[in-house]
């Protein structure tokens, strides 16, 4: 540390002559700052200098090109002082004996949590590369929500990595390539900076497909004349009628990026000459009506395609885009795109939460790109707590990386953008985690609809709960967010594991009572001791192993009452053990009580219980054939009967024979609806010229609701008998 001592103790002005190309390039970028801010750069620039003093890149420059060109990229955004600085001093904490306390002691706390903040992973031992490259980018996510600045930092680090990839083995060119297509490109689209996702896309493409992009750029840059002199009539054409119009404009040809083609011919299937047969022009005016001026006018010089027209200045896109977009049939048969915007429109759709930077005055307009970015990372960070592993998360920050969307109203008239497909369900857990957990149904548009239906643009959209409702697993097979299917997946987890709990803790209190004693009446030190023997973190975890057949309660209750030494592993206790009072049930025990489907047990009928690894007590009727079966294992038989109070819906079979004619299936299904009893499947068992055997496999909710639904049914003239199969 003593070298960085001078350098740490005070700005030392160095001559003109000793600052390096690479430095000058950096304070040509930054000459919107004030001249002070400048000169705390070039401070910033020998402390960083000196504390890598040494250390090089594999290309052979010394190491602080590297985040000093980074500080270039973001100086070419327009950010603030202390973000370049941070950019500057980004690998300090990590690579050199500099520590955060000098940084702060120098430049300030904020600084310092930035470098903090983009520090990459501590040397951590992970079973794989891609599950430390997941934590690592947790860890940025975290960062992010504290201050969005840290990802500013980090896209410019890559965008520099990306510029200088050459120095890499290719092994390393291509990991890198795929991690930026797929996390960090995505990334700066959500965030509004499409200059930093289009060339991060470009390296991406490059360094993965050396040869597709040589042939599609080679392709790009040779376009026919023909095309070039289509472009500049289009242009004339559009240019003189906003002209005449009166009307202040800046017309630029749009030209497509090789990894734009390239992902257009895979997702559609199209040869090069169709995804370049589209012409597409960006309109810059001064203000909003004048948007909607020069939209007037450009549909009235060539006509637009029915359906292809969007309005993101009424309603922005998640990460703050708007424009007008529309497509027009042109002169030679070809679509034309146009994107009509204002100067700020432009600036932000550029450079995104960088055109907005306003941390020192309080953040910009509500529909900001730096507040709809805020949100987005708050939502993130909300889920990535209930994840459960830092993979798990990265997937579903994939999935939700900038897809197509759809975007609705609140019952107050906020606007809520959701993934295409997005169901109501996806738009409760959009407004909050808890009304998604306590959601019922939706009204849309005023008119009740189930929780699976899907939304589209301008929909108005009200969710519905109720206090007792709960998750269900069948909500993982139709929601489309992934905020959706975190909160969903940790609440059915927890769900589970209390019932888990509650469950193992009956069945243990059974077995001790069989033995004499009782869970509360054992010494805390023998129970501590079997817990630490088992490698149990606290009690309610071996409870939960009980209820799931992972541990038998009989066993466990033997050796904490001291009757039998322990013996590791579940199986054959070789105890002949006495059957005591039963244990209850109220069929809404989750994951720990499931109902055989060879005899589709319901309320009322005399069950039993079947111990069965991994998946808790399987209930039986005692009737049931495979029961023979169970009789080898009577250590795993429990004592298991109903609840005073049951709910819920259970599966049951119905063999009908009826009459074979048409609209015979119709009646039954209409008896069985009027005794308020869901049908779930319909199967035919057996036909003639006659008779049809139809099995219906329904829901009731108990023998006597069931009495109903077979009584209703048998009153039908064209039915000869029903029977519970």
């Amino acid at each position: 540390m003593t070298q960085l001592e001078p350098i740490l103790a005070g700005p030392t002005p160095a001559p003109d002559a000793e600052i390096p190309a690479y430095v000058r390039e950096l304070e040509r970028a930054a000459r919107y700052l004030p001249e002070s801010q400048r000169d705390t750069l070039l401070d910033a620039w020998r402390v960083g200098a000196a504390a890598h003093a040494g250390q090089t890149r594999k290309s052979g420059e010394p190491y602080i090109t590297h985040p000093v060109a980074a500080a270039t990229v973001l100086a070419e955004q327009g950010v603030d002082v202390e973000t370049l600085i941070a950019a500057i001093l980004h690998d300090t904490i990590e690579d050199t004996a500099l520590t955060r306390d000098d940084i702060a002691a120098r430049f300030g706390d904020t600084v310092a949590e930035l470098v903090e903040g983009v520090t990459k992973l501590d040397k951590l031992e992970f079973q794989s590369r891609q599950e430390a490259a997941a934590e690592s980018f947790r860890k940025m996510m975290l960062a992010m929500a504290r201050d969005l600045r840290v990802i500013l930092i980090k896209l410019a680090d890559r965008l520099h990595n990306m510029r200088t990839l050459g120095a890499q083995s290719a092994e390393a060119r291509t990991r890198i390539a795929r991690e930026t297509l797929e996390i960090y490109a995505p990334i700066a689209q959500r965030l509004g900076m499409n200059l930093i996702k289009a060339e991060l896309q470009d390296l991406g493409f490059r360094a993965m497909y050396p040869r597709r992009h040589a042939i599609l750029a080679k392709r790009i840059r040779s376009q026919p004349m023909v095309r070039r002199e289509a472009l500049a009539n289009i242009e004339a054409r559009l240019a003189q009628r906003l002209t005449k119009e009166n009307l202040q404009f800046r017309l630029v040809s749009r030209v497509k990026s090789p990894w734009s083609i390239y992902t257009k011919m895979r997702a559609e299937g199209k040869s090069f000459d169709q995804v370049m047969d589209v012409f597409g022009f960006r309109l810059i005016v001064p203000s909003v009506p004048e948007c909607y001026h020069a939209l007037g006018v450009a549909h009235s010089v060539f006509k637009p395609f029915d359906g292809r027209f969007r309005d993101f200045i009424a309603i922005p896109k998640a990460n703050g885009y708007q424009s007008l977009h529309t497509v027009l049939f042109g002169p030679y048969g070809s679509p034309i795109e146009v994107q009509i915007r204002t100067e700020e429109m432009d600036l932000i759709a550029e450079r995104g939460i960088a055109a907005h930077w306003s941390y020192k005055h309080g953040g910009g307009a509500p529909n900001s790109a730096q507040n709809r970015a805020q949100s987005w990372v708050a939502n993130l960070i909300e889920s990535q707590r209930s994840t459960g592993s830092s993979l798990e998360f990265l997937e579903n920050v994939k999935i939700d990386l900038f897809p197509d969307e759809v975007y609705l109203f609140t019952p107050k008239g906020d606007i809520l953008a959701l993934p295409r497909n997005a169901t109501a369900l996806d738009f409760a857990y959009a407004v909050h985690t808890d009304v998604g957990n306590r959601a019922v149904a939706a009204r849309v548009d005023k008119k009740l609809v189930g929780l699976r239906t899907r939304l589209t643009s301008g929909q108005n959209v009200e969710i519905i709960t109720a206090k007792s409702a709960s998750p269900k697993p069948q909500w993982l097979e139709f929601v489309v967010t992934s905020k959706a299917r975190t909160a969903i997946r940790h609440q059915l987890k927890q769900l589970e594991h209390e019932d888990a709990v509650q469950l193992g803790h009956r069945m243990l209190d059974r077995a001790l009572e069989d033995l004499g004693t009782s869970l509360d009446r054992l010494p805390q030190t023998r129970l501590e001791s079997y817990l630490a023997d088992h490698r149990y973190p606290r009690l309610e975890a071996m409870l939960a192993d009980i209820a799931l057949g992972n541990r038998m309660p009989t066993q466990v209750a033997q050796v904490l009452a001291h009757r039998v030494p322990d013996k590791p592993g579940i199986g054959d206790t070789g105890f002949d053990v006495r059957r005591g009072e039963k244990i209850l049930i109220t069929g809404a025990e989750r994951g720990v009580v499931t109902f055989a489907q060879c005899c589709m047990p319901i309320p009322g009928d005399d069950i039993m219980g079947y111990h069965t690894a991994g998946r808790g007590i399987v209930v039986h009727r005692n009737g049931c054939a495979n029961i023979a079966e169970y009789r080898k294992s009577p250590e795993r038989w429990v004592a298991i009967g109903w609840d005073r109070e049951v709910s819920g819906d259970f599966g049951v079979a119905l063999r009908v024979d009826v009459d074979n004619r048409p609209g015979v299936l119709a009646q039954v299904a209409a008896a069985i609806a009027q005794a308020d009893s869901n049908i779930d499947a319909v199967e035919y068992l057996d036909r003639d010229k006659n008779i049809a055997v139809i099995r219906f496999g329904i829901e009731v909710g108990d023998r006597t609701h069931l009495a109903d639904v077979i009584r209703r049914v048998r009153r039908l003239s064209v039915v000869h008998g029903v029977q519970r199969m």
